[in-house]
């Protein structure tokens, strides 16, 4: 069985990390900015595809300029599974961070 750590990293790993990058690589792009984080290709889509299954975001496509392009918007389980999971990687990157910042013990 998962512990409550590793059930939270698989949650922000697989679905909520892609899609906010995604997310904002592309919000980058449009203000014609650069990103200094590299996604492997296949990265964005197998995730979206997961949140939209989940019920947790709805998905459509237009053509604007004559190319397809995807847009996702978080639904109302969306928003509220977001609120809870950033509340708790909120408190579990806390963690995290006091046990990286604490002083180390010196050698006896």
């Amino acid at each position: 069985m998962k512990s409550e750590a590793q059930a939270l990293k698989d949650t922000w790993t697989g679905c909520w990390r892609p899609w906010r990058a995604a997310r904002g690589t592309a919000t980058r792009a449009a203000r014609g900015q650069r990103w200094p984080v590299r996604l492997p290709t296949g990265t964005i889509y197998p995730a979206l595809h997961r949140l939209e299954a989940a019920g947790l975001i709805s998905g459509s496509w237009s053509v604007v300029e004559g190319r397809r392009r995807r847009s996702c918007r978080l639904t109302a389980a969306g928003r509220r599974r977001l609120a809870g999971d950033r509340a708790t990687w909120q408190e579990f990157a806390t963690t995290v961070s006091s046990l990286l910042h604490r002083p180390r013990p010196t050698p006896a």
